[in-house]
């Protein structure tokens, strides 16, 4: 799975403390951008745009060098890097927020490089919907963009959003996001909606319940990976979107209906990796030779044989 494009992502990078069921870190690794830039690194090569604080040393950057991230787009302010505190019960699908401390975050202007400028993939992780769309327009290098958002956002700036969404190709949120934007209760209805707007195609995040996608080419969804442990699903959804579009960029965009169903497969292995660990310790120590097997594993457990129709369906 050698690196054939290059893929931008601009979004968060933070350090999190995380309460779970099964554990806690007071101080690790975060955001939605890193997350996101180490799953898609296993399938092309990644390049992030961020900002982070003086407190963010050589052992975070090494995470990140150490997958092939370029960091060069990686800005560094004086200040405390973006901070989030969140605790999970039994139910992981959802996350309970503690604190929240945008620090550098706060005042985030991307400043993507020619590089990035010029990379054939675009991933606009959940930052302002304003920022999302001025850095869509300076990236006219991009013939591939994606785009995520969360509840702040749906609620304060829905028409930014909106239009924002109306300039990518495809949109990534989850399934109350999407009924929430588009304020429908169905979520094929309100998919149709988004994909009214200009985006070829959209994809329902539903956490441990896997992703639905809806393309021109019709209506696919996938389960997710059955694992006997889940430790921390912080970041789970942005694995899930780098091995998404990490793929498709390492295949050449290819948009064709199998390869689209293939990297939904691929974002629901990455996701599972995720969350066998907390923040990024899984993925991080993760090799390609475990990616395989996971997901071969995978592919058995979707296979459905033909049907007889004379004999089955009688």
């Amino acid at each position: 799975m050698a690196p054939a494009m290059t893929l931008a992502v601009v979004g968060s990078v933070a350090f999190d403390a995380v309460q779970t069921p099964f554990g806690e870190r007071e101080r690790m690794l975060g955001g939605s951008a890193t997350h996101f830039s180490l799953a898609a690194s296993f399938y092309t090569g990644v390049r992030i745009v961020g900002v982070v604080g003086d407190d963010f040393g050589p052992a975070e950057v090494a995470v990140l060098e150490a997958r092939g991230v370029d960091t060069e787009d990686l800005e560094r302010v004086a200040g405390r890097t973006f901070f989030w505190r969140g605790r999970y019960d039994y139910d992981v699908n959802v996350a309970h927020t503690l604190d929240t401390q945008l620090n550098v975050f706060a005042e985030f202007q991307p400043k993507p490089s020619p590089a990035s400028r010029d990379a054939e993939t675009l991933f606009l992780g959940n930052i302002q919907p304003g920022l999302q769309a001025a850095v869509r327009r300076e990236c006219t290098g991009a013939t591939l963009a994606g785009i995520d958002s969360m509840k702040l956002w749906i609620d304060t700036q829905r028409e930014a959003l909106l239009e924002a969404i109306a300039t990518v190709d495809a949109v990534l949120l989850n399934d109350a996001e999407v009924r929430s934007l588009t304020r429908e209760p169905n979520t094929v209805v309100a998919a149709r909606k988004l994909s009214d707007l200009g985006p070829r195609f959209v994809v329902v995040k539903r956490g441990e319940y896997g992703a639905a996608l809806f393309s021109e080419h019709g209506f696919f969804a996938i389960p997710g990976y059955p694992l006997e442990t889940v430790v921390d699903p912080t970041g789970a959804g942005d694995s899930f979107a780098g091995g998404f579009f990490g793929y498709l960029d390492g295949h050449g965009q290819d948009l064709s209906d199998g390869s689209l169903r293939r990297a939904m497969a691929v974002g629901s292995v990455m996701a599972s990796f995720n969350v066998e660990g907390f923040g990024t310790e899984r993925v991080a120590a993760l090799t390609e030779a475990e990616i395989r097997e996971r997901f071969q594993a995978f592919r058995a457990m979707m296979n459905v044989a033909e049907l007889e129709l004379d004999a089955d369906l009688r």
